[in-house]
């Protein structure tokens, strides 16, 4: 019997070790105001020594206020928390003001009434009126008030006001429905309990059960709601020094062992208790920002001071990232004007910041940024993308680039994208999953259209592996890969496929749906990719979740994020612009929809005939109509491409690998990082976003093979290799010397192939005079009309024509452009 108590003292005492050292003695802590407080507590008495004054009182307390309150309440009417993504105002129809202890907490700390104002002190005070006891105070505000710290509109205050905006929700219920709708909420039983039955961590407290995080009967019914003394205990302290400011929380405010699939309340970080991240599978506790074998860096010694986290100074060491878990990015009282309780992230240039428009960038480059300006010690291993968007070409990311004055990127939980999605239902979780309607994204709006590090990426969900599914594949536990970004190695044998890799892993994305094989149709559908894969080794395009980069992308780029009339140069497309693409690259005044230009249908695929591609019928028989494989692969063989000579080899690596086969990302093209050695994105910095494409910073290879047919990519015709490949490979001499002359030929053969494209009964450029007398090698016979123009059947065969002699310039190589 004595062997048995003691491994369950042992086992009680084990469990309890990451909080063994939190005492309940308010003397030592910032709430002791009396004059013999702590000498940090710079808001003190002159002369009053009583500590439980300021609180409490046995006798003449405010009515109705519980535990024997001895302060007037405030009469103040709060804006409560608000956002689009807040299930509980859905339900709620908006969070009540507060109650409760809150109602407590904010008498002093919404600086609305003086600190030293008591009901009774001494047998001093109104038995009916409530405050009318001056306690004499230093260190105070003006009126006596809570002092405003580094700005009543900062993160770094304690005067929350009575905008609670940027405060964490209180007065909400905390009921199953609740959880239901949100879907990361741990799922209380009908009695308010979590877990169900036994409601150790979380439940209304009552006579003999005091569970962890006590939610108070606060709501209409008795209902139980989350108030600030939920969390918070005033009289707690730390005595642990290395733990640093414990901030008054009932459960730890760091991640103090690493992180789990399954929840332990004695070492997880406090938000756990209620947000259940990890989703059975681990989902959070594997991510980059919690695993300690990806988020190693710690905080530098400044940095760590500021958040109030421990630092090399005064605890012994800065914290480490894994450790500040949820508060790496949040801040439960935030800068005013953030959205969702993020950290700093507003637009606001003071430091610390102080108000502003919500910018969520801000919050990324905290750490996502070069050395000198961030809040790390290290950064070889975090992707710099704050310099990606201080390119001169880039995405438009920061509200001046968008034109707006808060960005209108923001995530939804209550809307209905009839066809698409709805997220209006009981238990729709489109808050979990980042979901934006098409409004937002710029549908029927086009001022809406932004970009965002959250409309790619989700960060509770990204992870350092190759492959989303984890390392092996449906291993989230492995150890994590040398970058998150996905495999494209030069190596021989290796095929490059499509599929996403771990940073992308968990947001969302649309699978465009076509009616028609012709590449002059739009999509008619598209089907809404979302949520985690949790543990599903599902790669397919038929997967409810994302498994394709250009299912983010499209949700952009295509009809799914604006308008499209399919009307060609010039229809309601959004237009071109700085900072992105300018106007007139590629002779282009609007972007175009991707999703109609990159179909890729099985039954064109090789060389086949086919009489629904979108081309004249004199284009049907051995149709050689091309796409780049984003959405799939095109089965046009090296074999294929040579006329029955495999030339996969005038392809570079990884490309030479399974032509026809293969598969690529949107961004092995598109990226600020990709060099003249290698294409898309590996080279020695890794990829992390996909977010920073941009169309017009693309580097191509110094090598361009083509086709040996046109390339016809949905009513748009690419510029042939008479223009990029003699002018860019060093072929012979002569091709040299002819380069100047290709290229002016290449010019006039690109704007042809606009007007062809577009429709219209003839071209607007006739190719230039140096086209026609010099010696080309890409150039054959022009077919021309009587008056010395070209219709659009002849211009049309000129190019295939010269696509041809460009794949086999021995063929034509003296041969003289002419009419």
């Amino acid at each position: 019997m004595a062997s048995r108590s003691a491994v369950v003292l042992l086992a009680l005492t084990l469990a309890g070790a990451a909080q063994a050292a939190r005492v309940a003695d308010v003397r030592n802590t910032r709430h002791n105001l009396s004059a013999d407080a702590p000498a940090a507590n710079t808001v003190r008495a002159a002369s009053e020594t009583q500590i439980c004054v300021f609180c409490h009182t046995p006798h003449h307390a405010t009515p109705g206020a519980v535990p024997l309150w001895n302060r007037k309440l405030s009469g103040a009417t709060y804006t409560p928390y608000t956002s689009s993504s807040l299930d509980a105002a859905a339900i709620q129809g908006s969070l009540d003001q507060p109650g409760g202890s809150s109602k407590l907490c904010l008498s002093c700390h919404d600086g609305t009434l003086a600190i030293g104002n008591v009901n009774v002190l001494n047998n001093q005070g109104s038995t009916t009126e409530q405050g009318t006891v001056s306690i004499p105070m230093q260190g105070t505000g003006a009126g006596g008030v809570m002092p405003p710290g580094a700005g009543s509109s900062t993160g770094y205050t304690r005067a929350l006001g009575i905008d609670l905006t940027n405060d964490h929700p209180i007065s909400l219920n905390y009921t199953t429905a609740l959880a239901a709708r949100d879907g990361e909420l741990r799922p209380v039983d009908a009695n308010q309990k979590w877990p169900p039955g036994s409601g150790t961590v979380v439940g209304v407290r009552s006579s003999g059960y005091r569970p962890q995080l006590p939610l108070e009967p606060t709501g209409a019914g008795g209902v139980g709601q989350v108030q600030c003394a939920t969390c918070h205990d005033p009289h707690l302290r730390e005595t642990d020094t290395t733990q640093g400011n414990q901030k008054f929380l009932r459960v730890n405010r760091f991640q103090e062992s690493t992180p789990a699939a399954t929840h332990n309340a004695a070492t997880d970080i406090i938000c756990l208790s209620c947000h259940d991240k990890n989703q059975a599978s681990g989902v959070w506790a594997f991510s980059a920002h919690a695993n300690p074998q990806v988020a190693t860096q710690t905080y530098t010694t400044a940095a760590a001071q500021v958040r109030q986290f421990p630092d090399a100074v005064n605890n012994g060491q800065n914290l480490p990232v894994w450790k500040a878990a949820c508060l790496n990015c949040h801040d439960t009282h935030t800068v005013q004007g953030a959205r969702r309780l993020l950290r700093d992230a507003t637009d606001s240039s003071s430091s610390p910041k102080s108000g502003g428009n919500a910018a969520l960038e801000e919050v990324c480059y905290s750490c996502h940024t070069e050395l000198a300006t961030s809040a790390l010690s290290s950064v070889t291993t975090v992707p710099n993308l704050r310099s990606e968007f201080l390119l001169a070409r880039r995405m438009p990311i920061t509200n001046a680039d968008q034109g707006v004055a808060s960005e209108p990127h923001d995530i939804n939980a209550s809307f209905t994208d009839p066809g698409f999605v709805d997220c209006s239902g009981p238990s729709n979780r489109c808050g979990a999953d980042f979901l934006e309607p098409r409004s937002t994204l710029g549908a029927g709006n086009l001022a809406n259209r932004h970009a965002e590090c959250t409309d790619c990426h989700n960060p509770h969900r990204v992870m350092k592996f190759r492959d989303f599914r984890g390392s092996p594949p449906g291993n989230l536990a492995g150890a994590p890969d040398a970058a998150g970004t996905h495999v494209h190695t030069d190596a021989a044998g290796y095929t490059h496929t499509n599929l996403i890799s771990g940073v992308l892993r968990g947001t969302w994305g649309v699978e465009p749906v076509y009616g028609s094989a012709s590449f002059q149709s739009l999509p008619t559908s598209f089907i809404v990719k979302r949520g985690d894969p949790g543990a599903s080794i599902d790669t397919s395009v038929t997967a409810g979740y994302v498994t394709r980069e250009y299912q983010i992308c499209l949700k952009c780029h295509s009809n799914y994020g604006y308008d499209d009339n399919n009307v060609y140069p010039v229809g309601t497309r959004p237009d071109l612009g700085a900072p992105g693409t300018p106007a007139g690259t590629n002779n282009l005044t609007q972007y175009t929809n991707q999703a109609k230009e990159f179909q890729a249908p099985v039954t064109h695929r090789g060389e086949t005939s086919t009489t629904d591609s979108g081309a004249a019928s004199a284009y049907a028989t051995n149709n050689h109509r091309s796409w780049h494989p984003v959405m799939d692969s095109t089965g046009r063989t090296g074999t294929i491409r040579g006329n029955g000579t495999d030339i996969s080899n005038r392809w570079n690596l990884p490309w030479r690998n399974a032509v026809g086969t293969q598969t690529m990302y949107c961004s092995d093209c598109h990226g600020g990082n990709v060099t003249a050695t290698t294409s898309g994105a590996t080279g020695t910095t890794p990829r992390a976003s996909a977010r920073r494409t941009r169309r017009s910073r693309t580097r191509l290879r110094s090598r361009t093979i083509r086709p040996s047919s046109p390339r016809t990519t949905r009513g748009r015709r690419r510029r042939w290799a008479c223009r990029t490949s003699t002018s860019r490979t060093t072929r012979t001499t002569s091709s040299r010397s002819r380069s100047t002359a290709t290229a002016s030929c290449g010019s006039a053969l690109g704007a042809a192939g606009s007007a062809a494209s577009t429709g219209r009964s003839g071209p607007t450029t006739r190719p230039s005079k140096a086209c026609r007398a010099t010696t080309c090698s890409c150039c054959t016979s022009i077919r021309r009309d009587s008056s010395g123009s070209a219709p659009t059947t002849g211009w049309r065969r000129w190019r295939a024509a010269s696509s041809r002699c460009c794949a086999r310039p021995t063929a034509c190589s003296q041969t003289t452009c002419s009419r």
